[in-house]
């Protein structure tokens, strides 16, 4: 049975439906990060899926092929080895250091990578946010929101989500990160962002990035729209699009859509969470584990009033 090296550091953000840990280990005068992936119990579920945006050995993949993600606008670290066994896949990637980049430069270099011509492997994401929300559906959707101040909402904006799953499907495809938070990137490399964090990588709707990232980015949604598209035309060029108006509110809409639903359903998992104790729901809003959350569907009412007056 695998063990960590006791030795090694454990470090926080092991959160992945795949990821048993991480740890910061010394190795030939080097500083590794090591993530553990485990298989899944299932082989024949989600997980074990190369299309789904859990799948257990996308990491793993992208650390064997790096050239796939390098470029332009995000860049991966440096992969060291990727150690495979009978219960799941060792990869180490070189520790990085230096200032996390400005959102507004993250903004760019998203729309750059997301223009950017590519191939897509057989084990990229294909449906990224529509699989997110099906594991919403599974847990029975968004009942704790029912018992908000947002229920109608929630209601209207949950029956409407497969037409919006359909719009987003009018932006052009491009290359996705998969999981734009700040702490995946770590610094600046020339005109690029070293990004880790590679589980969800994919294809889809560009715009889907930037929509996730103005959930935990300090700047507002429009903000880092606007630099996200100026890094997708300006600088990149979408193969099957151009630079029109059109384009750009497709591209639009695919990051409302993807802000509007992720920032929901990350409300409606805390919330049920903290349901779970003792006491009046709306007692715990205030709670450690609750409020960011609530706080973030704050920034994003312009987005849900835009979505819910169904333009």
């Amino acid at each position: 049975m695998w063990e960590p090296d006791p030795s090694w550091r454990a470090l926080p953000g092991a959160g992945g439906p795949a990821t048993e840990g991480i740890w910061l280990a010394e190795a030939d005068g080097r500083r590794w990060v090591v993530k553990r992936l485990s298989a899944p119990e299932h082989p024949a579920g989600v997980l074990a899926d190369p299309a789904h945006a859990g799948y257990w050995r996308r990491e793993a993949e992208v650390a064997r092929d790096p050239a796939v993600v390098d470029g332009p606008g995000l860049v991966p670290p440096e992969f060291g080895p990727v150690e495979e066994d009978e219960g799941g896949i060792t990869v180490w990637s070189l520790e990085q250091e230096g200032e996390p980049p400005p959102g507004l430069f993250v903004a760019h270099a998203l729309g750059r990578f997301s223009a950017a011509a590519h191939a897509t492997p057989s084990w990229a994401s294909r449906r990224l946010l529509a699989d997110r929300l099906a594991m919403a559906e599974a847990r029975g959707g968004w009942p704790t929101l029912a018992r908000t101040t947002l229920a109608d909402v929630a209601d209207s904006l949950w029956r409407r989500r497969e037409h919006w799953l359909e719009r987003c499907l009018e932006a052009p495809e491009g290359r996705l990160h998969g999981d734009a938070v700040p702490a995946n990137f770590l610094t600046a490399r020339a005109d690029d962002v070293v990004a880790v964090d590679w589980q969800c990588f994919g294809t889809g709707p560009v715009g889907t990035d930037v929509g996730y990232y103005s959930l935990s980015s300090r700047e507002e949604f429009e903000v880092l729209v606007g630099a996200f598209l100026d890094g997708v035309f300006l600088d990149g060029g979408v193969p099957d699009a151009g630079n029109t108006d059109a384009d750009r509110e497709a591209i639009t809409l695919a990051a409302r859509v993807t802000a509007v639903y992720s920032v929901l359903t990350r409300a409606e998992w805390a919330l049920a969470q903290a349901a779970r104790g003792e006491g009046a729901l709306a007692g715990k809003f205030r709670h450690p584990a609750v409020a960011p959350h609530l706080r973030a569907v704050q920034r994003q009412f312009p987005q849900i009033e835009w979505l819910v007056r169904g333009r």
